[in-house]
């Protein structure tokens, strides 16, 4: 078991480290980009969150990928996108450079979570799945983690441009780590026909369990990806009033709580399962407890900056139990399907939620100082939150869960 914890799990999550470390690393090089390029508020959330849309429009495919070839052929493989995309981000010099770069990031990494919880599916047994799959978020911390303090750091020595030539450098290795060191399974290949795996896409979008679980998941995790990825650098520049250095130490602090979260709320859910309380239940007190915090953010109450911020990173972990939870409920051969049914959903709102807030707060005058308006912040973010009380409410008031069979 060590032995394949270490062959599946380390490479997988070196995968998932790098994608996040791409999704976040923009919140630290915005007042860069910003300078460099020239971009206004709305024009920095649609260069940033291009990486979303291609996340996301890639996800369906993805499924079947995942299920038809398995996860190791068709992670690698996408990684080289990821490099090609930090190499030309690295080197253009224009918006649409920049955009095209972000996007192919973004379809390169589209893989990096769901074949790891595929892969997790088929090497480990259903009840460890919250904790590992929790460990694997924490992966993904650490990488967002790397995107604060450290990469702050590195542009000391170089600009934002020879980070991403090393980002691409690194994506190739873990693209052949992956590929050589992740052993095959037998069930790596389904035996059935494109159309009946076209046929489980159907049967997961039309599953009332999925769709009880999947609209306060996606609004939770689309919400926490948007404002974290982007937005919370700013803020802290602009409502909490810390200069760079500052911003850079407390998103890493926020980074670190997210990987804790991750941990915790994945160990609370396994131990909690055993007594008989549904991960999926963990997962709806996690978020409702992520949207408190976020209202002393749209509240923007500066008396406590970075424990508010902390607790954001913690909570905001919550939106990734539902995979697990719902993993446990469809069918073993499905799974690739079901959980990039939910991504897909996700990374489409995390898109049109990362760029709406850029929309929002350039609804504001620039301020004397530089920054975007206090009352943009306040709009987004509280758009933003209303919309996750609205899908709590559905889940609250939805009681059918029927589950698909194959």
């Amino acid at each position: 078991m060590h032995m394949i914890l270490l062959r599946v799990f380390v490479p997988f999550a070196l995968g998932y480290f790098l994608s996040y470390l791409y999704r976040v690393v923009n919140a630290v090089i915005a007042p860069d980009l910003v300078r460099d390029v020239g971009l206004d508020a709305n024009h920095l959330g649609l260069l940033t969150s291009a990486y979303f849309l291609t996340f996301a429009a890639f996800q369906l495919p993805l499924g079947i990928l995942l299920d038809r070839l398995g996860p190791r052929r068709t992670e690698a493989t996408l990684l080289l996108f990821a490099a090609a995309g930090a190499f030309i981000f690295a080197t253009a010099d224009s918006t649409v450079g920049l955009i095209v770069g972000r996007a192919m990031i973004g379809l390169g990494v589209s893989a990096c979570l769901m074949a790891a919880f595929k892969a997790f599916v088929m090497w480990f047994p259903s009840q460890r799945l919250p904790l590992i799959n929790g460990c694997q978020m924490a992966a993904g911390g650490l990488g967002a983690l790397a995107a604060t303090t450290p990469v702050e750091a590195a542009l000391a020595v170089t600009d934002w441009r020879g980070v991403f030539l090393v980002l691409g450098g690194l994506t190739l290795v873990v693209a052949v780590a992956i590929f050589t060191i992740v052993p095959e399974h037998h069930s790596t290949r389904s035996g059935s026909s494109l159309r009946d795996q076209i046929g489980g896409i159907l049967r997961v979008f039309t599953s009332s369990l999925f769709w009880r679980a999947a609209p306060v998941t996606v609004m939770s995790q689309a919400s926490f990806l948007s404002i974290q990825g982007l937005w919370s650098g700013p803020w802290l520049r602009d409502v909490g009033g810390l200069d760079r250095v500052a911003v850079a130490d407390y998103l890493f602090l926020v980074a670190a709580s997210m990987v804790a979260g991750f941990i915790v709320t994945g160990w609370l859910a396994e131990r909690l399962s055993r007594l008989g309380i549904r991960p999926l239940i963990v997962a709806v007190v996690g978020m409702s407890l992520f949207m408190i915090v976020q209202a002393a953010v749209v509240a923007q109450w500066t008396g406590a900056v970075l424990a508010t911020w902390m607790a954001f990173g913690f909570f905001g972990t919550a939106g990734i139990l539902p995979y697990a939870a719902l993993s446990q409920r469809f069918p073993p051969h499905m799974t690739g399907r079901m959980n990039t049914g939910i991504n897909v959903l996700v990374f489409v709102v995390a898109f049109a939620g990362q760029w709406g807030i850029g929309a929002v707060i350039n609804l504001w005058p620039v301020t004397a100082a530089g920054g975007y308006a206090p009352e943009g912040y306040r709009a987004a973010f509280g758009i933003m939150l209303g919309l996750q009380v609205l899908t709590l409410a559905w889940f609250a008031l939805f009681r059918r869960e029927g589950v698909p069979q194959d």
